[in-house]
């Protein structure tokens, strides 16, 4: 199996939660590094998925804030699994109002632009029939995102909702062998 992981917004495939995942799965996970324009982020992610499908390899999602977006898209279109760790239900309302910004991981500077929004907005998925393909994590003290959010839209996942913790999700590591085995079976 391969498990792509998608981080979120301002991210990178070498950000802190990406490593860990990758020092805990090792040649089974891909963690690229993502445009901050969506239509090249979600293009990326489709010609790798095709990639892998044309190889007949499994393939799982782990999508993180932004990533978990992504992937509900993406794992609707190309019926797979999915992992989302406090995943962004609304991003093109989130972002609305932030402008510029700064990559966590490299410290560059990008502009979230309207088309951006747009582009978002386009890719949300309004009839999640397949909601068993989903394990949704989620820790109610999510200091960017209203996790609640996540609950209504995704209430037929499973779903693990924690006390506390935060937008990046505290101790992920502890789920480890649930999200493999959950993309696994």
């Amino acid at each position: 199996m391969t498990i792509i992981y998608i981080h979120g917004f301002g991210s990178s495939g070498q950000g802190g939660k990406a490593s860990l995942f990758r020092e805990y799965f090792e040649e089974e996970i891909i963690a690229p590094s993502l445009s901050y324009v969506p239509k090249l982020a979600i293009d990326t992610l489709e010609q790798l998925i095709e990639l892998l499908l044309e190889k007949d390899e499994k393939i799982g999602l782990v999508g993180s804030s932004l990533g978990g977006y992504y992937s509900i898209y993406l794992a609707n279109k190309y019926d797979l699994k999915a992992v989302l760790i406090n995943p962004a239900i609304y991003p093109y309302k989130t972002l609305d109002k932030v402008g510029m910004c700064m990559n966590y991981y490299d410290g560059t500077s990008f502009e979230v632009s309207s088309e951006h929004l747009q582009t978002l907005k386009s890719l949300e998925v309004h009839d999640l029939d397949n909601q068993a393909n989903f394990l949704t994590l989620l820790q109610t003290e999510d200091e960017v995102l209203d996790y609640t959010e996540a609950v209504e839209k995704l209430s037929q996942s499973e779903l693990v909702i924690e006390e506390g913790g935060n937008h990046s999700f505290e101790n992920i590591e502890s789920y480890f062998r649930k999200i493999y085995s959950f993309l696994d079976s």
